[in-house]
Order: structure tokens, then sequence, then C-alpha cells
């Protein structure tokens, strides 16, 4: 079992899923507080709902370094082991990787190392890709450079707006993000230089997607 700190600054679909996840028993987390730097939002009626402790604590008038140094105190208060950024919109500084040591983990929504930064769905409709996804990340100093744990592919189809691509990658955020945790807390995750090797779990299929289908190869 391992205590998460949830940080959100949005609507939390992802702290909603691993919520769900957890209450079904599929992930060994406790959620020991959310925080958001954002009051209002809905994030924190999700974790009043499932009594999950919570707390706004702004980021005005307060420089980075000096807002991460009140959220490694408030996450050190309840027993944080983990620190998930779901929807936290701030970039992390050094105070609080340095507390978190390889204990602050992201979620994207491409296939990194491409497109990192944020409002990357268009991005990648533009730039023409065949495939898109989301990745489950080790945060560390650069712009979602950290060591990938996990990530999942979806297509991208020639109608496709940022909406309709955001909500096909969404729905694969909501699986691994909570699969991260669960590899987490099994301690199977072992970070090598730039890699993340995940100890004891299975290979995937040795199969492949082809966008758009190639009758020719059937």
């Amino acid at each position: 079992m391992v205590n998460l700190g949830v940080l959100v600054s949005g609507s939390g679909s992802n702290l909603q899923a691993i919520i769900d996840n957890i209450e079904a028993g599929r992930v060994d987390a406790n959620i020991k507080i959310v925080i958001s730097n954002v009051p209002d939002v809905y994030a924190l009626e999700r974790a009043k709902k499932h009594g999950i402790p919570s707390r706004v604590i702004p980021h005005r008038g307060l420089k980075r370094e000096e807002y991460d140094q009140k959220l490694v105190e408030a996450l050190r208060d309840q027993g944080v082991e983990l620190v998930v950024l779901a929807g936290f919109m701030r970039i992390i500084t050094p105070v609080l990787l340095r507390a978190f040591p390889l204990r602050v983990i992201n979620i994207h929504p491409a296939l990194l190392p491409a497109f990192p930064g944020t409002h990357v769905w268009q991005t990648q409709i533009d730039y023409g890709v065949k495939f898109a996804g989301c990745t489950v990340h080790f945060v560390d100093e650069g712009t979602d450079t950290g060591p990938i744990i996990i990530q999942a592919v979806v297509p991208v189809y020639d109608d496709d707006t940022a909406d309709t691509l955001n909500a096909r990658i969404l729905k694969q955020e909501h699986k691994i993000y909570s699969q991260a945790i669960q590899m987490y807390a099994e301690g199977r995750l072992e970070v090598q230089g730039h890699r993340v090797l995940a100890k004891g779990m299975p290979k995937a299929p040795d199969s492949f997607m082809i966008n758009p289908p190639a009758k020719i190869l059937e």
C-alpha cells in the first residue's frame, strides 16, 4: 500500500479514475490528500464525495520555490510517499523534486519524447502523425523529459479534432495512470539511467497496428 498525494488544478478526471480503481481493489494505494492551487475546481468536489482530505494552497504572490516548499510541507504532514500530478498546471521546481526524488509522476497526452509541453492534441494532428497516445513518467527538472514508466497508443483519424483526439487519449490515460501507480506500489519500477524497467511484468504482445489499415499486409 502506497500513500499518495494528488496535485490538481482542474476537473480531475484522472483523479476520479484513480479513486475508482483504488475503491475497486485494483490499485494498492491510499490517497492521503488532494491539493489544488486553484479554489473551487471540480477535482476538490470529487475528493469530498469520496471522503478524501483536500486542501487549497493558492500560488498567487509566491515564487515558484516558495510555493513548492508549501507543497512539500503539506505532503510530508500527510505521510505521502508518491506525488501524483493529475492536471496540475504548475511548473515543478527542484524544491519538490529533491524532497521526493523519483517519487513524483505525471501523465502527458502524447508519446514522449515527441510533443512535450501543453495543448499538444492539435499539434499532433497538424504534424500528421498516424498514432498518438499518452505517457506516464517520473518528473525531472526538464519539460516532460523524465524517465518513461508506461505508454499507450491510439490511432489518429483524418477527421480528428483536438477534442476528439483528446477524448480518445483520455480513455487510455485513465487506465495507464492507475497501472503505473500499481507497479510502483508493487515495487516493480527500477530506474537505470533514463530507462524504467518494469520488473516481473509480462511482455506486450509482439503485434502491430497500421493506420490507415493496409489490406495488402493481411
